[in-house]
């Protein structure tokens, strides 16, 4: 009696039309919202393609332009990145709930084939107890993998080549690693702060895609 019980409370609750009618406005609804904040995103990524490209017109503008510019710049492609990652976390609900229902409500009406039973379950919390289904950290991992490790490449190739060119072919490593100096500042101070600049940007996008695979490895809600 009691095992009956139990398998009528966790039964998947069968919808009638009025209701198929509310989810589907519901996922359009989601749908809008994460279209809405994808471009939100892609606004911040220009903004850094953008200053990236002033830098670069500013460096190059000239033999005696100082590759300051390149440097400069970095501090900025760090603070869109930020503002992107806060974005992308909003995003990222609206997607993952639109998702959530392609895969648990849509796909199975197509393929016939059921699916977990406790997908109402976790859509309701995720309204009724809303949050953020990625951390910041994670999220700033996933733009920077995804978009921002490749202006950083740009950043890096033009600002060694500047130097490198600029104002005549360096014809020693002495004379590139002068050129790299930045007021008081020695080149070969400057230098070692741009590797480590660069290898940080790097480790950083590897550990946040162990954390993601970490997280999605454990995860059986897939939410996020």
């Amino acid at each position: 009696m009691s095992v009956t019980a139990s398998s009528e409370t966790h039964r998947q609750h069968t919808f009638n039309s009025a209701e198929m009618g509310a989810i589907a406005h519901l996922y359009r609804g989601e749908v809008y919202r994460s279209t809405i904040w994808r471009t939100r995103l892609d606004n911040t990524t220009n903004w850094a393609i953008v200053t990236m490209g002033i830098a670069l017109s500013t460096t190059f503008s000239s033999p005696e332009a100082s590759p300051l510019p390149l440097l400069l710049v970095g501090l900025l492609i760090a603070v869109f990145l930020g503002m992107e990652a806060r974005r992308y976390r909003y995003f990222n609900v609206w997607r993952a709930r639109a998702r959530w229902m392609e895969m648990n409500f849509y796909a199975p009406i197509f393929t016939g084939e059921a699916r977990d039973d406790s997908w109402q379950a976790v859509l309701g919390h995720d309204y009724t107890a809303p949050r953020h289904h990625i951390s910041f950290v994670r999220a700033a991992g996933r733009r920077l993998r995804r978009n921002y490790v490749w202006i950083l490449a740009v950043q890096v190739i033009a600002y060694y080549g500047k130097i490198a060119i600029h104002p005549t072919p360096a014809s020693t490593l002495a004379e590139f690693v002068d050129r790299a100096a930045v007021g008081p500042i020695p080149g070969w101070v400057v230098l070692i702060i741009g590797f480590a600049y660069n290898f940080g940007w790097l480790a950083f996008a590897l550990g946040t895609m162990w954390l993601d695979q970490r997280e999605h490895g454990v995860d059986k809600v897939a939410m996020g």
